[in-house]
């Protein structure tokens, strides 16, 4: 295998883990690799600090009374049986990962599962790579909270529309893409999209994408919006976080 496929095997497997979507099996064999792998380690601390802003997206819901005594009688169940450590001359000490920690759960417990499978889906299938985005916007329904559209940014100038499914536009409608950030009267128009189709957009007559900015998708008549604002109802809406 060469060396570049290997990385982006490896770049996959460490999301994987992160996410949680590994078998024991496999997450077993992944751990056993880990403690000896640096590199691999790495994966997973950068897929760690990718994931982690997307907390902000909603707002923390508190968990039942008896669910985290019931997770941590299972984390117990599951930690191994403690080890003599005294023939040792250096043993290792190692930080638990941020997703090993109880505090980061409790924290991220509001976090919408349509959120979360949707950012699987959109970095282990279509790989970063060297360049990171600056920011990233998931676009939610109003009503349901699922998620449709993503957002990504690799600078502060140029956006790309990614849609995760299909929507069904009603005959005589289309959707069209806005933004606005906090500071600005209005908002903006990016233009007309077409359900299920990416698009890359260039924002040279607007002020530089920032933290918080809002975009959304309204409904309007097949030639977009006749008054250059919002006047159908919002189909998915989201703001900036920045990465």
């Amino acid at each position: 295998m060469k060396a570049a496929d290997q990385h982006d095997d490896n770049h996959a497997l460490a999301g994987e883990y992160v996410l949680g979507t590994l078998s024991f099996t496999e997450r077993q064999a992944f751990e056993a690799r880990l403690e000896n792998d640096p590199a691999l380690q790495q994966a997973v601390r950068d897929w760690e600090e990718r994931f982690f802003p997307y907390n902000a997206l909603t707002e923390p819901v508190a968990p039942s009374d008896f669910l985290w005594p019931r997770i941590q009688r299972s984390l117990d169940e599951r930690r191994p049986a403690p080890v003599d450590t005294a023939s040792l001359s250096n043993p290792p000490v190692q930080a638990p990962s941020l997703w090993q920690r109880l505090g980061f759960w409790r924290a991220v417990s509001g976090m919408g599962v349509a959120a979360t499978i949707l950012m699987a889906a959109l970095l282990l299938l279509q790989p970063l790579g060297p360049v990171t985005p600056e920011y990233m916007v998931v676009l939610l329904a109003p009503q349901n909270q699922s998620a449709g559209w993503v957002v990504q940014a690799a600078n502060r100038r140029q956006i790309e529309l990614i849609p995760l499914g299909t929507f069904e536009v009603p005959e005589g409608k289309t959707l069209e893409f806005w933004t606005k950030a906090d500071d600005w009267q209005r908002p903006v128009s990016l233009g007309l999209v077409e359900p299920g189709e990416p698009i890359r957009l260039n924002l040279d007559d607007l002020p530089p994408l920032e933290d918080n900015q809002l975009f959304e998708l309204t409904l309007e008549d097949a030639t977009g919006s006749p008054t250059g604002l919002p006047t159908g109802p919002i189909e998915y809406i989201g703001r900036a976080v920045e990465i």
